[in-house]
């Protein structure tokens, strides 16, 4: 099966994190399919002048983009913080460049960001003896996000940062459809002392076998704290009025002037803040099950050629996860980027908020995935 949803519609979703690094939880992306990349260019100065909010948005409007462009059909991506990477089916590839050229205009325009974005077919990837595998987490019964391994990934991330298979921005003025993405929730403090941003990457030519032992070691320490490390409340995250995120939302808005998108955001969001604050059931919206499905749904570790977490730990958890993998670091085994804050931050795709797959993309309101891969890189040079 090779078409959009046959394929990865297909795939069997797995529930425990812990079981991440089975090979046999990942199925090869067919040939023909394509890898679509997507990052925020000088993403550390934008970080530096404190505008990490925007980055974050820029890189959850690609998903929300292709999404809308795709008129809904399942597709696998993944959240980088100041990027995106996604897969699409040969029918959805000309959707999905449209979305991304359009998406890096409004970056620039709306949000003074510079936005590389890439199409990289597979076969270009497995030409390089690297494969593009991919599987399904559940992190709960609402939905599923995807997880990639093979070397593919990291490869066309690589690949687009040197110029090639580049996608074009599209024309002056050419807005991206971006219903559903908002970030009206504010930042989340740390509740069990700091939040970390983790990220962890094989060292060039390490045994794979070692480098799962780290990754799964990783996990399981992880998995002894309260909740897993999640960084968002049982209650859900906190919620003011008006939002901060009330200028970013507006830029997603179609038609009219900023003002007047302004303006009506100001407007439906008072009417959440309100439905929200006094648990209002309105038109089938239970407050209290969506609060409950954006804790449940909220995408705070992923793998996609490697580990990425957002945690709530003790200074103690760090300590036990900088040991570990500065060990495995000196066996030449993994490359890593940690980076510590006071808060996480959330940004939503909620196309419905009828519907209990809505979209809950997590960082560290400080610096976030971004900083850890500057850490990262620095290990490396």
């Amino acid at each position: 099966m090779t078409s959009g949803e046959s394929f990865y519609g297909g795939i069997p979703v797995f529930r425990g994190f812990t079981s991440l690094m089975d090979p046999a939880l990942y199925a090869p992306l067919p040939d023909n399919w394509s890898i679509g990349v997507a990052d925020i260019v000088d993403s550390t100065k934008a970080i530096a002048a404190q505008r990490y909010k925007a980055v974050n948005m820029a890189g959850a409007a690609v998903i929300a983009a292709v999404t809308n462009a795709l008129e809904g059909r399942e597709f696998p991506f993944v959240f980088g913080g100041d990027g995106a990477s996604f897969a699409v089916a040969p029918s959805d590839i000309e959707p999905a460049r449209e979305a991304l050229a359009a998406t890096a205009t409004w970056v620039r325009e709306d949000l003074d960001l510079k936005m590389r974005v890439a199409l990289v077919p597979v076969g270009a990837i497995r030409a390089q003896g690297l494969d593009v595998r991919v599987a399904r987490f559940g992190p709960s019964a609402n939905l599923s996000y995807a997880m990639f391994s093979g070397g593919g990934l990291a490869w066309a991330d690589a690949a687009m940062k040197r110029g090639e298979f580049a996608v074009n921005e599209a024309p002056a003025g050419t807005q991206p459809d971006l219903s559903g993405l908002s970030c009206r929730f504010e930042v989340i403090p740390a509740a069990r002392g700091l939040i970390l941003s983790v990220l962890v990457m094989p060292a060039r030519g390490a045994d794979p076998s070692a480098f799962r032992k780290v990754i799964e070691d990783i996990i399981h320490l992880v998995e002894r704290s309260p909740d897993g490390g999640r960084p968002v409340p049982a209650q859900g995250p906190p919620l003011k009025w008006p939002p901060q995120g009330l200028d970013f939302e507006a830029r997603t808005r179609r038609g009219g002037s900023l003002l007047a998108r302004r303006a009506s955001v100001l407007a439906y969001t008072l009417f959440v803040y309100l439905i929200m604050r006094f648990d209002l059931n309105v038109g089938g919206f239970v407050p209290n099950v969506y609060k409950r499905q954006v804790v449940e749904n909220s995408d705070f570790r992923k793998y996609d050629d490697g580990l990425r977490m957002i945690l709530d730990c003790t200074p103690q958890l760090e300590r036990a996860l900088s040991d570990r993998l500065a060990a495995a670091a000196r066996d030449g085994v993994v490359h890593y980027g940690l980076y510590q804050q006071d808060a996480a931050m959330m940004t939503c795709f909620t196309p419905s908020a009828l519907r209990s797959d809505h979209v809950h993309f997590i960082d560290g309101a400080r610096g976030g995935y971004a900083s850890a891969a500057t850490a990262l890189k620095a290990m490396m040079a």
